[in-house]
């Protein structure tokens, strides 16, 4: 997979998952029990996982690279 694929792959994930944690703040999400949980220990950490991934993948990239060089 390209590297403008993934990102586009990975931006539109960021981008959809944000939603739920706009109703949370600003809709009736915080006042349910399960659609909470679940924005607050699913949906949110895979935001900030995506978003760090956006920001950092590269240098994650060619970290993975060089040990898989020193592994062969």
């Amino acid at each position: 997979m390209k590297a403008a694929t993934e990102r586009k792959i990975i931006r539109w994930f960021h981008i959809l998952a944000s939603i739920p944690i706009l109703g949370y703040i600003y809709g009736p999400v915080a006042t349910l029990a399960e659609p909470a949980f679940a924005v607050k220990f699913v949906i949110l950490p895979a935001v900030i996982l995506s978003g760090f991934w956006l920001w950092l993948g590269h240098y994650v990239r060619k970290w993975w690279r060089t040990v898989n060089l020193r592994l062969r």
